[in-house]
């Protein structure tokens, strides 16, 4: 209901146009009454036109008649013109409603942690924001408005029905029980049924976008066709749950249709009956039945809708599951801006680990000046990245603080702090959009001229420059139409765009050749000039560069050099 909140105007207005149908179908019979009982028959016109009539009109029979049939006729275009504006407004109400959820979920997943995407992957993730999501308007759109306006009908045509026959209303009314007992047994059964074939769609998904992801590998090993089979596998289960679910919908359906002959057949008994006895006349009765068919549409109608919304409330729950998700990593109450950071990091007996794995850092203690450059080595899986990682509160500390002159992390405002830092990563990011947009991503608003005078520092701009479109040219999908080391280089004019005070550089010569990174290191150590760097790096001739070293081993230092202090004995209080 909080989520629908700016929409509903809309959905007032969408009821109200509801509203205008039931008076609009009250009236549909009315011509047919008056050609067969005032005009073939001789009875006086229906009560409560009658002094809306003039006489003129209703002392003759073609008269009456023509003006039935024009009645009928106006009948059906308001009807059409009601329906007309209700589809529209449902239209915007509903991609409104799918538009803001969302966005809600984007923005919301966008602040999640890693450790959460780490932890559930972003297929799940990308099939509730894309295919739950648009559950919220079968939800407030079409089975709430439906329902409530199916509400209104039932009421008002039952009223009608008794008015004019109260044996049939009360014989019409008695399917209704069983109407709304297999609804809410389908419901009960239901509901869980549909969230369970979601999440094996969902898991159909992942298999997409992990093959698509890493296609160049899937090629190399020739594992088209098990990735294939693999696929099919996952979405074959979803497939045969979906059939059960369809005959279980057809059987309900079965269900609700021969309860409403069954119905319909014994008013149309007790009417017959009621016409020969003269209790009712036949265009009565033909009124009866008309409004028979509109009070069944109403009970249908209520047994389907209930129905369909367990599956929009089956994927409902999936994507409010996804905006219920907590943040790991928040903007403390009270947190501070930065402007310009002088970059001096420390860690106070730091500790880490992920979901179900051991510590990955082990009471780390250093403590770097600002402006030094510190090259951190080890092992593989010895903690490198996720020390650097926490430097940029893509984590937080199990245990321990980290001090950004002399200041914990945790008491600056995450947006504030990641603007200090400019991070260039192992397997540089590009996004699929032209060389000028990937290397302003860093600072939006920057003009074309600084963005050369970036790509000029990171020694790419020649590059650029003999390329047909230039600056302009799309690099496509994660920079796939340049080589790593033109990747790497961009990621470098970007971080030089971005001017921080603070510079993470993970591995960012391990995937190039030794001729492109002696252009890299060149261009790195001018990067380094005046910033306080973490560099991250198995080779031992690209930490040379650095003024300080400490090596990891299963978490913990064993080892450091140069102008960084080690022990645990360094914590300072934040002031």
């Amino acid at each position: 209901m909080r989520q629908g909140r700016p929409y509903w105007p809309h959905i007032i207005g969408i009821f109200l146009l509801g509203l205008i149908a039931t008076p609009l179908m009250l009236l549909g019979p009315v011509p047919l009454k008056i050609a067969v009982d005032s005009v073939v028959g001789s009875s006086p016109v229906p009560g409560f036109l009658a002094p809306l009539l003039p006489g003129w009109l209703t002392g003759s029979s073609i008269r009456l008649l023509a003006m039935a049939a024009g009645m009928q006729v106006s009948v059906v275009l308001l009807t059409q013109v009601q329906e007309l504006a209700a589809y529209v407004l449902r239209a915007r109400a509903g991609e409104g409603l799918i538009l803001e959820f969302r966005s809600s979920l984007f923005r919301h997943v966008q602040r999640l942690s890693l450790l959460f995407h780490d932890s559930t992957g972003t297929a799940d993730s990308l099939y509730r924001i894309q295919y739950d999501a648009p559950a919220i308007r079968e939800i407030m759109i079409t089975s709430v408005i439906s329902l409530l306006s199916a509400t209104v009908m039932l009421v008002v045509t039952i009223v009608v029905i008794t008015r004019i026959d109260w044996q049939l209303a009360l014989v019409a009314l008695v399917v209704s029980p069983f109407l709304f007992a297999f609804a809410r047994t389908y419901n009960l059964r239901m509901r869980p049924q549909y969230r369970y074939v979601r999440g094996l769609e969902s898991g159909a998904l992942q298999v997409v976008q992990e093959v698509l992801s890493a296609f160049r590998v899937v090629k190399a090993f020739g594992r088209e066709d098990q990735e294939q089979e693999r696929f099919v596998g996952h979405s074959l289960l979803g497939v045969q749950t979906r059939i059960r679910l369809a005959f279980a919908e057809g059987a309900f359906g079965l269900l609700v249709n021969m309860t409403t002959a069954i119905g319909t057949a014994v008013v149309l008994f007790v009417g017959i009956r009621n016409v020969q006895s003269g209790v009712l006349s036949l265009g009565e009765l033909l009124m009866v039945l008309f409004y028979l068919a509109q009070l069944y549409n109403p009970l249908r109608t209520i047994s389907r809708q209930v129905a369909n919304l367990q599956s929009s409330l089956a994927s409902a729950e999936r994507a409010f599951q996804l905006l219920d998700e907590v943040p790991d990593v928040m903007d403390r109450p009270g947190a501070r801006s930065l402007s310009r950071v002088a970059g001096e990091i420390q860690f106070c007996d730091v500790s880490f680990g992920y979901q179900d794995v051991g510590n990955v850092l082990k009471n780390v203690s250093f403590r770097v000046a600002a402006g030094t450059r510190l090259g951190i080595e080890g092992r593989t899986g010895a903690g490198k990245t996720t020390l650097v990682s926490l430097v940029a509160r893509f984590y937080d500390p199990g245990a321990g603080r980290i001090l950004l002159d002399g200041i914990d992390l945790r008491d600056y405002k995450l947006a504030s702090l990641r603007g200090q830092l400019a991070i260039v990563l192992q397997e540089p990011v590009l996004f699929s959009t032209s060389i000028a947009e990937n290397i302003g991503y860093g600072r939006p608003g920057a003009s074309r001229q600084q963005i050369v005078e970036a790509a000029q520092a990171a020694n790419v701009h020649d590059f650029i420059a003999g390329l047909p479109e230039g600056y302009d040219t799309l690099v496509g999908e994660r920079g796939m139409m340049l080589s790593g080391g033109e990747r790497q280089r961009i990621a470098l004019a970007r971080a030089f765009l971005k001017d921080a005070p603070i510079l993470v550089l993970d591995e960012p010569t391990s995937s190039v050749d030794m001729a492109t990174e002696a252009g890299i290191m060149e261009t790195m150590e001018r990067l380094m000039k005046g910033r306080t760097t973490l560099l991250v790096a198995h080779r031992m001739s690209t930490l040379e560069i650095c003024d300080a070293r400490i090596e990891l081993e299963h978490g913990s230092i064993i080892s450091s050099a140069g102008n960084v202090e080690v022990g645990s004995g360094l914590a300072v209080d934040a002031t």
